[in-house]
């Protein structure tokens, strides 16, 4: 059952869906969920930006995310009426897919600065870390400072002084805030490509991957994503 997942009040973004190659619409709209009509229908507030009503087109579709207490759920959604009830505008949407635990991660990247630190795994370090998530760092070790300029649910981009070697592994730590309070990860990462920056000289930027990442600690960078984003939609109004 839907109801399950899904219940009035949730919060939601609708991503509308590309058609031939060309993108039909590239912003992403925040909204809720009004009312669980029935297992493949739901009410939701017709989304509102600076004021104004933002009035989805009849039979667009659209990517629906859901914030629900078990993680973000995805399902593809067609906009089948909009109308006044009680006051309220709402659309009518249906669901044309099933509702899934979100997936393609590595399409939202958020672009960000944050302090990490960061070394390269020991061999014996790197036999426990990989593939299991269970390993010991060797403690005391010396970490060098870098900085994420973006991040995703499946990994990071980030620049140091340092060059790490490609296909390398790494552990790195940073924080980020979820719901109001810092979260330390503690993470193991392996290089994917690395390059130098033309206009500044010794600064090497690289594209990390997570090995080690469990799915509850995706799934809250990914709604630290979601979270910022909206932050920043609302700062821009």
């Amino acid at each position: 059952m839907i109801e399950k997942y899904i219940v009035p009040g949730q919060k939601l973004d609708m991503r509308q869906i590309k058609r031939g190659g060309a993108e039909m619409g590239e912003r992403t709209y925040a909204t809720k969920v009004y009312d669980v009509v029935s297992d493949d229908r739901l009410e939701i507030f017709m989304p509102i930006e600076s004021t104004k009503l933002i009035l989805l087109p009849v039979d667009a579709e659209y990517e629906l995310f859901f914030y629900t207490d078990m993680g973000l759920y995805e399902c593809v959604g067609r906009v089948v009426d909009r109308y006044k009830s009680n006051n309220v505008y709402l659309i009518l949407v249906e669901l044309e897919t099933n509702l899934r635990k979100y997936q393609r991660r590595e399409f939202y990247r958020y672009s960000c600065a944050l302090d990490m630190d960061a070394r390269n795994l020991f061999e014996e370090e790197i036999e426990e870390a990989v593939p299991t998530e269970n390993y010991h760092l060797v403690p005391g070790l010396p970490l060098k400072r870098s900085i994420i300029v973006d991040i995703s649910g499946g990994g990071f981009r980030f620049v140091s002084d340092y060059k790490y070697e490609k296909g390398s592994l790494i552990y790195c730590n940073y924080r980020l805030f979820i719901k109001g309070e810092a979260k330390e990860y503690k993470l193991v990462c392996k290089i994917l490509d690395v390059r130098e920056l033309e206009n500044r000289p010794g600064e090497f930027e690289h594209r990390a991957q997570y090995m080690n990442l469990d799915n509850e600690e995706r799934e809250e960078i990914i709604q630290f994503i979601f979270e910022e984003e909206r932050k920043n939609r609302h700062k821009a109004k």
